[in-house]
Protein backbone atom coordinates (compact mmCIF):
# COMPACT_ATOMS: atom_id res chain seq x y z
CA UNK A 1 0.00 0.00 0.00
CA UNK A 2 0.92 3.66 -0.07
CA UNK A 3 2.35 5.54 2.46
CA UNK A 4 3.72 8.92 3.39
CA UNK A 5 7.58 8.99 4.32
CA UNK A 6 9.37 11.86 5.75
CA UNK A 7 13.40 11.67 4.48
CA UNK A 8 14.10 14.92 6.79
CA UNK A 9 14.91 18.18 5.17
CA UNK A 10 11.59 18.69 3.49
CA UNK A 11 11.51 15.91 1.64
CA UNK A 12 8.59 13.97 1.58
CA UNK A 13 8.10 11.20 -0.69
CA UNK A 14 5.35 8.07 -1.03
CA UNK A 15 6.19 4.72 -0.47
CA UNK A 16 5.42 1.08 -0.99
CA UNK A 17 4.46 -0.21 2.45
CA UNK A 18 3.53 -3.64 3.86
CA UNK A 19 -0.50 -3.11 4.69
CA UNK A 20 -0.76 -3.18 9.10
CA UNK A 21 -1.72 -6.22 11.13
CA UNK A 22 -4.53 -5.72 13.56
CA UNK A 23 -3.12 -6.39 16.69
CA UNK A 24 -5.75 -8.11 19.55
CA UNK A 25 -7.87 -4.99 20.47
CA UNK A 26 -6.85 -3.27 17.70
CA UNK A 27 -8.82 -2.57 13.79
CA UNK A 28 -7.07 -2.02 10.23
CA UNK A 29 -8.95 1.15 8.63
CA UNK A 30 -9.02 2.36 5.14
CA UNK A 31 -8.42 5.60 5.22
CA UNK A 32 -10.53 8.25 3.29
CA UNK A 33 -8.62 11.14 4.54
CA UNK A 34 -6.00 11.79 7.01
CA UNK A 35 -4.88 15.50 7.76
CA UNK A 36 -1.91 17.82 7.72
CA UNK A 37 -1.06 18.94 11.92
CA UNK A 38 1.38 21.65 12.33
CA UNK A 39 3.57 19.24 14.98
CA UNK A 40 4.55 17.33 12.21
CA UNK A 41 6.57 20.47 11.00
CA UNK A 42 9.23 19.18 13.43
CA UNK A 43 10.15 15.85 11.63
CA UNK A 44 9.08 17.79 8.14
CA UNK A 45 11.88 20.16 8.15
CA UNK A 46 14.16 18.42 10.51
CA UNK A 47 15.48 14.73 10.40
CA UNK A 48 12.63 13.32 8.92
CA UNK A 49 11.44 9.46 10.52
CA UNK A 50 12.67 6.60 9.60
CA UNK A 51 9.42 4.55 10.00
CA UNK A 52 6.12 5.65 9.10
CA UNK A 53 5.21 8.66 9.42
CA UNK A 54 3.83 11.14 11.95
CA UNK A 55 0.34 11.69 10.71
CA UNK A 56 -2.12 11.05 13.66
CA UNK A 57 -5.55 12.48 12.33
CA UNK A 58 -7.78 10.18 10.03
CA UNK A 59 -11.10 8.98 9.52
CA UNK A 60 -11.80 5.48 7.42
CA UNK A 61 -13.91 2.65 7.00
CA UNK A 62 -13.23 -0.51 9.22
CA UNK A 63 -11.63 -2.87 7.20
CA UNK A 64 -10.51 -5.88 9.36
CA UNK A 65 -10.36 -6.61 13.33
CA UNK A 66 -8.40 -8.42 15.68
CA UNK A 67 -9.26 -10.45 18.19
CA UNK A 68 -11.50 -9.17 21.07
CA UNK A 69 -12.85 -6.37 19.40
CA UNK A 70 -16.73 -5.89 19.83
CA UNK A 71 -18.50 -2.82 19.32
CA UNK A 72 -16.52 -2.12 15.85
CA UNK A 73 -17.61 -3.67 13.23
CA UNK A 74 -16.38 -3.90 9.48
CA UNK A 75 -17.30 -1.61 6.94
CA UNK A 76 -18.36 1.04 10.08
CA UNK A 77 -17.31 4.83 9.34
CA UNK A 78 -14.62 5.65 11.99
CA UNK A 79 -12.47 8.92 13.16
CA UNK A 80 -9.67 7.59 15.36
CA UNK A 81 -8.17 9.39 17.99
CA UNK A 82 -4.21 8.80 18.54
CA UNK A 83 -4.72 8.28 21.51
CA UNK A 84 -5.62 5.20 23.25
CA UNK A 85 -5.55 4.62 26.71
CA UNK A 86 -5.00 1.38 28.52
CA UNK A 87 -8.51 1.12 29.13
CA UNK A 88 -8.32 -0.56 31.87
CA UNK A 89 -7.49 2.61 34.66
CA UNK A 90 -10.23 5.03 35.95
CA UNK A 91 -8.93 8.18 33.75
CA UNK A 92 -9.76 5.42 30.79
CA UNK A 93 -13.36 5.01 32.52
CA UNK A 94 -14.24 8.46 32.67
CA UNK A 95 -13.32 7.91 28.98
CA UNK A 96 -10.01 11.10 30.02
CA UNK A 97 -7.32 8.46 27.98
CA UNK A 98 -4.83 12.19 27.67
CA UNK A 99 -4.29 11.40 31.54
CA UNK A 100 -3.88 7.45 31.02
CA UNK A 101 -0.10 6.42 32.58
CA UNK A 102 -0.37 4.15 30.06
CA UNK A 103 -1.56 5.50 26.64
CA UNK A 104 -0.35 4.13 23.43
CA UNK A 105 -0.44 6.82 20.47
CA UNK A 106 -0.82 5.11 17.16
CA UNK A 107 0.57 7.17 13.73
CA UNK A 108 1.18 6.66 10.41
CA UNK A 109 -2.27 7.60 9.25
CA UNK A 110 -0.92 9.52 6.58
CA UNK A 111 -1.30 6.24 4.77
CA UNK A 112 -4.02 4.04 2.06
CA UNK A 113 -4.48 2.05 5.79
CA UNK A 114 -4.31 2.48 9.01
CA UNK A 115 -3.94 0.13 12.40
CA UNK A 116 -5.73 1.94 15.40
CA UNK A 117 -7.00 0.73 19.00
CA UNK A 118 -11.07 -0.08 18.57
CA UNK A 119 -10.99 2.02 22.09
CA UNK A 120 -9.59 4.90 20.07
CA UNK A 121 -12.37 4.49 17.19
CA UNK A 122 -15.38 7.31 17.26
CA UNK A 123 -18.28 5.97 14.76
CA UNK A 124 -18.94 8.51 12.48
CA UNK A 125 -22.61 9.41 12.14
CA UNK A 126 -23.92 9.04 7.97
CA UNK A 127 -24.69 13.06 8.39
CA UNK A 128 -21.25 13.91 9.16
CA UNK A 129 -18.65 14.38 6.38
CA UNK A 130 -15.08 13.27 6.24
CA UNK A 131 -14.06 16.56 6.88
CA UNK A 132 -15.65 17.78 9.37
CA UNK A 133 -15.14 13.54 11.10
CA UNK A 134 -11.35 13.77 11.08
CA UNK A 135 -11.40 17.59 12.91
CA UNK A 136 -13.95 16.48 15.55
CA UNK A 137 -12.17 12.94 15.97
CA UNK A 138 -8.24 14.80 15.81
CA UNK A 139 -6.74 17.51 17.32
CA UNK A 140 -8.02 19.65 14.49
CA UNK A 141 -10.96 20.86 16.53
CA UNK A 142 -9.69 18.53 19.53
CA UNK A 143 -7.29 20.99 20.91
CA UNK A 144 -9.37 24.22 20.69
CA UNK A 145 -12.71 22.41 22.23
CA UNK A 146 -10.77 20.91 25.11
CA UNK A 147 -8.93 23.99 25.83
CA UNK A 148 -12.01 25.92 25.80
CA UNK A 149 -13.59 24.09 28.29
CA UNK A 150 -11.01 25.12 30.94
CA UNK A 151 -10.98 28.64 29.92
CA UNK A 152 -13.14 30.95 32.28
CA UNK A 153 -16.76 30.77 30.56
CA UNK A 154 -18.17 33.76 32.36
CA UNK A 155 -16.72 37.41 32.32
CA UNK A 156 -14.80 36.62 29.07
CA UNK A 157 -15.19 38.91 25.96
CA UNK A 158 -11.64 39.39 24.40
CA UNK A 159 -9.43 36.71 23.32
CA UNK A 160 -5.91 37.08 21.63
CA UNK A 161 -4.25 33.84 19.52
CA UNK A 162 -0.87 33.86 18.63
CA UNK A 163 -0.01 31.07 15.46
CA UNK A 164 -2.54 30.70 13.00
CA UNK A 165 -1.93 27.49 12.13
CA UNK A 166 -4.48 24.98 12.13
CA UNK A 167 -4.69 24.59 16.36
CA UNK A 168 -4.84 28.39 16.24
CA UNK A 169 -7.33 28.80 13.31
CA UNK A 170 -9.39 26.08 15.34
CA UNK A 171 -9.45 28.44 17.82
CA UNK A 172 -10.55 31.81 16.41
CA UNK A 173 -13.32 29.31 15.06
CA UNK A 174 -14.82 28.35 18.15
CA UNK A 175 -13.76 31.62 19.93
CA UNK A 176 -15.88 33.59 17.73
CA UNK A 177 -18.64 31.27 17.43
CA UNK A 178 -18.61 31.65 21.82
CA UNK A 179 -19.37 35.27 20.71
CA UNK A 180 -15.82 36.66 21.87
CA UNK A 181 -13.84 39.18 20.09
CA UNK A 182 -10.97 37.73 18.67
CA UNK A 183 -7.27 39.17 18.01
CA UNK A 184 -5.79 36.96 15.86
CA UNK A 185 -1.70 37.20 15.08
CA UNK A 186 0.72 35.44 12.79
CA UNK A 187 3.33 36.80 10.22
CA UNK A 188 1.11 34.99 7.38
CA UNK A 189 -1.14 37.20 5.10
CA UNK A 190 -3.00 34.05 4.02
CA UNK A 191 -3.36 33.38 7.65
CA UNK A 192 -4.40 36.32 8.89
CA UNK A 193 -7.03 37.05 6.10
CA UNK A 194 -7.97 33.62 6.64
CA UNK A 195 -8.65 33.97 10.63
CA UNK A 196 -11.02 36.76 9.47
CA UNK A 197 -13.29 34.59 7.15
CA UNK A 198 -13.60 32.82 10.21
CA UNK A 199 -14.49 35.53 12.39
CA UNK A 200 -11.83 37.16 14.29
CA UNK A 201 -12.04 41.26 14.59
CA UNK A 202 -8.93 42.13 14.71
CA UNK A 203 -5.85 41.40 12.36
CA UNK A 204 -2.48 41.70 13.72
CA UNK A 205 1.03 41.04 12.28
CA UNK A 206 3.50 39.66 14.19
CA UNK A 207 7.16 39.97 14.74
CA UNK A 208 6.88 43.62 14.60
CA UNK A 209 8.03 45.58 17.71
CA UNK A 210 4.58 47.05 17.97
CA UNK A 211 2.82 43.71 18.01
CA UNK A 212 2.06 43.39 22.02
CA UNK A 213 1.28 47.26 21.54
CA UNK A 214 -1.37 46.98 19.11
CA UNK A 215 -3.56 44.40 21.08
CA UNK A 216 -3.12 46.40 24.31
CA UNK A 217 -4.65 49.46 21.92
CA UNK A 218 -7.83 47.08 20.97
CA UNK A 219 -8.05 46.49 24.46
CA UNK A 220 -8.61 50.18 25.75
CA UNK A 221 -5.16 49.19 27.34
CA UNK A 222 -6.31 47.16 29.75
CA UNK A 223 -5.15 43.65 28.06
CA UNK A 224 -7.27 40.56 26.96
CA UNK A 225 -9.23 38.13 28.87
CA UNK A 226 -7.43 35.00 27.41
CA UNK A 227 -4.18 34.94 25.69
CA UNK A 228 -4.00 31.82 23.84
CA UNK A 229 -0.20 30.50 22.84
CA UNK A 230 -0.56 28.67 19.81
CA UNK A 231 2.90 28.66 17.49
CA UNK A 232 5.11 27.26 19.87
CA UNK A 233 7.45 29.88 20.30
CA UNK A 234 8.81 31.46 23.63
CA UNK A 235 8.77 34.84 22.16
CA UNK A 236 5.03 34.77 21.73
CA UNK A 237 4.72 33.06 25.13
CA UNK A 238 6.27 36.17 26.72
CA UNK A 239 3.81 38.37 24.62
CA UNK A 240 1.02 36.38 25.80
CA UNK A 241 1.66 37.07 28.95
CA UNK A 242 2.29 40.96 28.28
CA UNK A 243 -0.90 41.47 26.42
CA UNK A 244 -3.43 39.40 29.46
CA UNK A 245 -5.38 42.03 31.94
CA UNK A 246 -5.31 41.74 35.07
CA UNK A 247 -6.25 38.41 36.45
CA UNK A 248 -6.63 37.24 33.08
CA UNK A 249 -5.39 33.46 31.63
CA UNK A 250 -3.24 32.49 29.17
CA UNK A 251 -3.66 28.89 27.29
CA UNK A 252 -0.64 26.91 26.17
CA UNK A 253 -1.67 24.86 23.26
CA UNK A 254 1.73 25.08 21.16
CA UNK A 255 4.68 22.87 22.28
CA UNK A 256 7.98 24.06 22.79
CA UNK A 257 11.36 23.77 25.20
CA UNK A 258 11.97 25.94 28.07
CA UNK A 259 10.75 29.09 29.10
CA UNK A 260 12.03 31.80 31.82
CA UNK A 261 8.34 33.41 33.36
CA UNK A 262 9.11 35.47 36.78
CA UNK A 263 6.37 34.44 39.41
CA UNK A 264 6.50 37.83 40.31
CA UNK A 265 5.69 39.70 37.51
CA UNK A 266 3.87 37.46 35.10
CA UNK A 267 1.93 35.95 37.70
CA UNK A 268 1.89 36.78 41.48
CA UNK A 269 1.24 40.81 41.05
CA UNK A 270 -1.36 40.50 38.44
CA UNK A 271 -3.62 37.71 39.45
CA UNK A 272 -2.76 35.35 36.23
CA UNK A 273 -3.65 31.88 35.49
CA UNK A 274 -1.93 29.68 33.18
CA UNK A 275 -2.73 26.83 31.63
CA UNK A 276 -1.97 23.50 29.27
CA UNK A 277 -3.87 21.84 26.87
CA UNK A 278 -2.54 18.72 25.30
CA UNK A 279 -5.18 16.84 22.68
CA UNK A 280 -8.71 16.09 24.19
CA UNK A 281 -10.65 13.69 26.08
CA UNK A 282 -12.14 11.16 24.42
CA UNK A 283 -15.22 11.90 26.05
CA UNK A 284 -15.73 15.09 24.70
CA UNK A 285 -16.11 13.81 20.91
CA UNK A 286 -20.25 13.95 21.58
CA UNK A 287 -19.62 17.88 23.10
CA UNK A 288 -18.22 18.74 19.31
CA UNK A 289 -20.77 16.79 17.66
CA UNK A 290 -23.56 18.76 18.84
CA UNK A 291 -21.29 21.84 18.21
CA UNK A 292 -21.24 21.60 14.32
CA UNK A 293 -24.85 20.31 14.32
CA UNK A 294 -25.75 23.21 16.36
CA UNK A 295 -23.60 25.51 13.58
CA UNK A 296 -20.31 25.35 14.11
CA UNK A 297 -18.61 25.89 10.53
CA UNK A 298 -16.19 22.91 11.62
CA UNK A 299 -15.61 22.28 7.65
CA UNK A 300 -14.29 25.71 7.05
CA UNK A 301 -10.73 25.15 8.95
CA UNK A 302 -10.12 22.97 5.72
CA UNK A 303 -8.29 25.28 2.97
CA UNK A 304 -6.84 22.37 0.75
CA UNK A 305 -7.57 19.17 -0.19
CA UNK A 306 -4.64 16.68 -1.50
CA UNK A 307 -4.54 13.47 -3.55
CA UNK A 308 -2.46 10.95 -1.58
CA UNK A 309 0.11 11.34 -4.58
CA UNK A 310 0.39 15.38 -4.25
CA UNK A 311 1.98 15.00 -0.41
CA UNK A 312 5.16 16.78 -1.57
CA UNK A 313 2.77 19.61 -2.69
CA UNK A 314 0.74 19.68 0.32
CA UNK A 315 3.28 19.91 2.57
CA UNK A 316 5.35 22.44 0.75
CA UNK A 317 2.02 24.28 1.02
CA UNK A 318 1.54 23.99 4.45
CA UNK A 319 5.08 24.98 5.33
CA UNK A 320 5.34 28.16 3.41
CA UNK A 321 2.13 29.20 5.30
CA UNK A 322 -0.12 29.25 2.38
CA UNK A 323 -2.63 26.79 3.74
CA UNK A 324 -5.18 26.59 6.33
CA UNK A 325 -5.96 22.88 7.64
CA UNK A 326 -5.00 20.98 5.00
CA UNK A 327 -6.47 17.19 3.99
CA UNK A 328 -4.72 14.34 1.96
CA UNK A 329 -7.69 11.80 0.21
CA UNK A 330 -7.01 8.41 -0.18
CA UNK A 331 -8.36 6.80 -3.64
CA UNK A 332 -11.81 4.89 -3.38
Amino acid sequence: MKSVRFDGKSIVRIVDVPEPEPGADEVVVATVVSAICGSEMKAHKGDGQANGNPGHEAAGVVERVGANVTGIKVGQRVGASAIAGCGHCSFCARGQYTWCNNYKFYGSMHAEKFVIAARACHLLPDDVPWEVGVLISGDGLGVPYHSSTRMPKDGVDSVAVFGLGPVGLGNVLLQTYLGRRVAAIDLSEYRLDYAMKLGARWPVRAGTPTTVEQILELSAGQGVDIAIEAAGRPETAKQCFAVARKGGTVVFNGEQGELLLSPSDDFIRRDITALGCWFYHFREFGDMLRLYRNGLRVGDLVSHNYPLAEAPEAYAEFAAGRTAKVLLRMQA
